[in-house]
């Protein structure tokens, strides 16, 4: 991917891309700019605070390494830190990236530390053609791609949460319960970062300024309406987690006091079994049969007949 991404947006959906030269000699007759600037690169945050003309707030926030989700309004642009699920290859959807936007007028300058794919995403759709036609509508597409994948990941969440149930009464409770752990992590992880969003993009479209239309405006409001139940999706999600993982504890509870019952019961049998061996095996002279070759019977029956009248006993008090 090239230091700086330029490219001039032609207000029917498509865009010519921009060298160095061609980025240093645009002006705003030119058409609306996007410059996506890779912040793991010195020049391009060289670029960003000396070449961008930006507050010295807005280049800050821009090339920030810690962001939440944000929206300000300022008299020169608007100012936006969205997050989104990372979907690259090896990556934990919960370890968000985040995509930084500055808007004015005629200028959106995006930066990032990480691949993010919505941003890819558009970048395909100028090429088809198919893209925004305005700053204003770049941040409608944003939003929507972000909330896009936002929304496949809830599903795979709710999908896995809906096999756990399925699977807790004969699953391995050892499995489960590992599974039940990562999926609330996931959950809280993720909506620590989508709650902030939601109320900054509903912020933003009830506020536009001059840099969106009443059109942009209201795709912008549906598309906040769209992450509000992805979050409410999550919200349900957590709390049908909780709830499983309490049945499950109660299943594991249940399992443990049935083997202490039954430990329970095999104790109560052999105590008093116990208790005549030992009374017999005293090495004290006096003691019924240690001359009798009959003792060993007599004293196997009469054990054998003490541990069947405590089964009967116990079956018919129903504790077994």
């Amino acid at each position: 991917m090239p230091v700086k991404a330029a490219r001039v947006l032609d207000g029917r959906g498509g865009a010519k891309a921009l060298d160095a030269a061609g980025l240093e000699n645009w002006s705003s007759a030119d058409g609306a700019l996007w410059v996506d600037v890779d912040l793991n690169d010195d020049k391009s945050r060289t670029w960003v605070r000396r070449q961008a003309m930006l507050e010295r707030t807005a280049a800050d926030s821009l090339l920030a390494s810690e962001t939440r989700p944000r929206a300000v309004a300022t008299a020169s642009g608007l100012l936006i830190v969205l997050r989104g699920v990372n979907l690259n290859p090896g990556a934990d959807p919960e370890d968000m990236v985040a995509v930084r936007v500055w808007l004015d007028d005629k200028r959106v300058i995006t930066s990032r530390r990480r691949r993010t794919l919505s941003v890819q995403d558009i970048a395909d759709d100028l090429e088809a053609g198919t893209g925004p036609t305005s700053t204003g509508s770049f941040l409608v597409f944003l939003v929507a791609k972000l909330t896009d994948r936002i929304g496949k990941v809830v599903a795979e969440i709710e999908d896995e949460t809906d096999g756990i149930e399925l699977e807790i009464a004969a699953g391995n409770i050892a499995e489960l319960r590992e599974k039940l752990s990562d999926l609330r992590r996931q959950v809280a992880s993720i909506r620590r970062f989508l709650a902030p969003q939601r109320d900054s993009l509903d912020r933003l479209y009830r506020q536009p300024g001059p840099f969106l239309t009443d059109i942009e405006s209201q795709e912008l409001r549906e598309e906040t309406d769209r992450l509000t139940r992805h979050l409410e999706d999550l919200d349900l999600a957590r709390e049908r987690a909780l709830v499983t993982q309490e049945e499950l504890l109660n299943r594991i509870a249940e399992e443990q006091n049935r083997r202490m019952y039954l430990l329970s019961v095999v104790a109560a049998i052999f105590l008093p079994l116990s208790f005549l061996t030992g009374l017999l095996g005293m090495n004290v002279a006096g003691l019924p049969g240690t001359e009798a070759s009959y003792g060993f019977t007599v004293s196997a029956a009469t054990m054998i007949a003490i541990g069947i009248g405590l089964v009967l006993f116990f079956r018919w008090k129903e504790w077994i």
